[in-house]
């Protein structure tokens, strides 16, 4: 096998294990040799090259096949000038794996290994492990704003295990913005009140290993008996099989036996089902049937309620710190397009006050966060702003910085104002040079009349809130 043709290889498992699998356990892989259907790779520790045999050496192997390269089984060695010698030789032998094309059904496909999955020994497939749950995320600690409240009220509707509603409940948004926060809590409230269920949470990458791990072992219908027999099936980040056509094809018909059995399938993914690129249009019609809830991206009235929570959490670590009035607000204000990114700030704020003993002030806080702040820095410009709003108006944008006073021009420009205080870190003396020369005074008056409407106009706070998620998408 070619250096190139390694390369190749290494761009589809990419595709396959992820960005941070790929980065910590196959790029250090060099290929070393293919001798008599052995392929050799060079590995810098004996534990890596342990590691990589149990986790990754089946879907190396399949690549190879998939590549024409007549191998039987992989071999990592440790290269004799490395200085975690002298270590012993890992190998992984190759079974025969079986890979369906796109339109063929898995249950016709495996009917053929039922006799040899009924006799065989089910070690392999008898616990399928599921994903850890966290038990920091239950609904207590889930702070609940405007912008989840949908995705809450149905997560606990479904956490409540009674008659099932809608199926599957589908949770879908952006990083960071509590999917799985929501999927760990449905689990945890499922097994405090209903003990008895049989519930599975995983995520759709184990789904797939457990999928080719039957495969490769010949023990598909205890894979299907096991995935079908669940009273509860939970699946995280599903967007991980579209591309993957057998896994899918199973996938579909797993879906469809437990709806058949009015079982109850909770799904969560980074867009909406109908747009995962490369996902069949059968698996997302089946996502689609049931209720699809989208998490939107936090306010700032959510982002400060959940760092005054962890602010009450971290006490418990760091009794003898204060926070200064103003920091979790300027927080707030200042990160927004990602909750573990606030959460996480929050941490090393407390971390860093308790090893220098200082009150957790602005001073400290712009100090100890100087490389988060700078990369929350908002990119939104004048022009963006002004040019949106004149779209969601329907009027001219030489009509929000002209000179007419009509309120079907002001009530706009002032919008348009607001949002560029609070979008931007332009002052208000550049804000006004931009809306026809107007004087600071005017963009203040602008800024203060909207944050009083905000609160008495519910049309307007929803026209703000709407050109705000917008903007910052």
């Amino acid at each position: 096998m070619t250096e190139e043709k390694w390369g190749q290889l290494r761009k589809r498992l990419l595709k396959t294990v992820g960005q941070n699998n790929f980065t910590t356990w196959i790029e250090p892989l060099e290929f070393g040799a293919l001798e008599e259907g052995v392929a050799v790779f060079h590995v810098p520790t004996n534990f890596m090259g342990n590691y990589v045999s149990q986790n990754f050496a089946d879907l190396i192997l399949h690549e190879l096949s998939l590549s024409g390269e007549p191998v039987q089984r992989l071999a990592f060695k440790v290269p004799a000038n490395s200085p975690m010698r002298p270590v012993r030789q890992v190998e992984h032998a190759a079974e025969p794996f079986v890979e369906l094309s796109a339109d063929a059904h898995l249950e016709e496909a495996a009917e053929p290994l039922s006799t040899v999955a009924a006799a065989a020994p089910r070690d392999g497939l008898d616990m399928i492990p599921a994903a850890p749950l966290d038990p920091r995320f239950t609904f207590d600690s889930f702070v609940v704003g405007k912008p989840n409240e949908l995705a809450h009220a149905a997560a606990r509707r479904v956490a409540e295990g009674g008659p099932v509603t809608f199926n599957p409940l589908v949770l879908y948004g952006g990083v960071g913005l509590g999917k799985t926060h929501l999927m760990h809590a449905i689990a945890w409230e499922l097994k405090e009140q209903n003990p008895h269920l049989n519930v599975l949470y995983l995520s759709a990458e184990q789904f797939m290993y457990r999928f080719v791990q039957a495969l490769r072992e010949r023990k598909m219908m205890d894979f299907k008996h096991l995935f079908r027999s669940v009273d509860v099936l939970m699946v995280d980040d599903v967007q991980f099989i579209a591309g993957k056509d057998s896994t899918q094809e199973e996938f579909f018909h797993t879906f469809n036996a437990l709806v058949d059995q009015n079982k109850q399938i909770i799904i969560s993914a980074d867009r909406a089902p109908g747009e995962i690129k490369d996902l069949e249009d059968r698996v997302k019609s089946r996502l689609q049937c049931g209720l699809v809830v989208d998490l939107h991206p936090t306010d700032y009235e959510l982002r400060l309620g959940i760092l005054q929570t962890k602010v009450q959490q971290h006490r418990a670590t760091y009794p003898e710190l204060e926070i200064a009035d103003g920091v979790l607000e300027f927080l707030a204000h200042r990160i927004s397009t990602n909750v573990r990114v606030l959460e996480g700030a929050l941490t090393r704020l407390f971390a860093f006050a308790s090893l220098v003993g200082r009150e957790i002030d602005m001073d400290l806080t712009q100090d100890c966060l100087a490389d988060v702040l700078r990369a929350s820095e908002r990119k939104i410009t004048v022009e963006e702003i002004q040019r949106k709003v004149s779209e969601y108006y329907n009027i001219r944008m030489s009509d929000i910085i002209g000179p007419k006073r009509l309120r079907s021009y002001a009530r706009p420009r002032q919008v348009a104002m607001y949002l560029c205080k609070q979008l931007t870190s332009r002052s208000l003396p550049e804000i006004g040079r931009r809306f026809g020369g107007r004087d600071h005074t005017t963009v203040m008056h602008g800024v203060k009349r909207i944050e009083e409407l905000k609160t008495t106009d519910g049309q307007i706070a929803e026209d703000v809130e709407m050109l705000r998620r917008a903007l910052e998408a």
